[in-house]
């Protein structure tokens, strides 16, 4: 069962026009030390890379039902990637807390992103899936 869904469109010239000005001081407010790492050794990325990912958290605080309000904090929702390269989100904190009040007993919480990029636009879509455990409550 799907229970939340966001997307989010964020303007790449924007972001680096944003770190031009910031700098350091932006990428800690907003970005867990992984997510600064995956930029950094993207020489010809960097600002797409935080693109993609500042759309990624607002996708996900939309799919979460809240927006970025109610003490949800940016690094409490965090893009990393599996070996593969698929992007996955990691929620902890508030993020985390609200994930586990939306999901139903007998259920786990799965969350899909998907982040795609063309210059100048970054784009994310974030699903939220509970996916009935086997043997639990709501299973078949």
């Amino acid at each position: 069962m799907i229970l939340g869904i966001g997307t989010d469109l964020c303007n790449i010239e924007r972001v680096e026009r944003t770190l031009a000005r910031f700098g350091d001081r932006f990428r800690n407010r907003v970005y867990t030390a992984r997510e600064q790492r995956r930029a950094e050794t993207r020489p010809y990325a960097v600002a797409a890379t935080y693109a993609k990912r500042w759309a990624a958290k607002e996708a996900c605080s939309k799919a979460l039902g809240t927006g970025l309000r109610m003490g949800i904090a940016w690094k409490d929702m965090a893009v990393k990637n599996l070996h593969t390269g698929q992007p996955v989100m990691e929620v902890t904190g508030w993020a985390a807390d609200r994930l586990a009040a939306m999901t139903p007993p007998g259920h786990e919480a799965i969350i899909h992103v998907t982040l795609t990029d063309d210059h100048p636009w970054a784009q994310a879509f974030v699903v939220i899936e509970a996916r009935a455990l086997r043997g639990g409550e709501g299973s078949a």
